[in-house]
């Protein structure tokens, strides 16, 4: 699947805003202070606002598709392993 660099830039922008927020939850939670305050939401809302635009893009008809065969073949394997742990 190709997707475009500007889209695949704006995706690896917002993993690492994922990223620095976790970062912010975890050092918070060490802290004792309150994990989940208006900062953290506020930013958090923002990136996803902002990815919106770039993730319409995306073609989302063969990412379904790959992602419906890989839970397939994902089955079929587990499938596969209880028939043998069984025998």
């Amino acid at each position: 699947m190709q997707m475009p660099s500007l889209a695949a830039d704006f995706l690896a922008v917002l993993a690492l805003i994922c990223v620095a927020a976790a970062v912010q939850m975890i050092r918070l939670r060490r802290s004792g202070e309150v994990v989940f305050n208006g900062g953290i939401l506020l930013a958090l809302g923002l990136a996803i606002a902002c990815a919106l635009p770039i993730l319409s893009r995306l073609p989302w008809a063969e990412l379904v598709d790959e992602v419906s065969d890989q839970a397939i073949a994902t089955i079929e394997l587990l499938h596969a392993a209880f028939v043998i742990l069984t025998l």
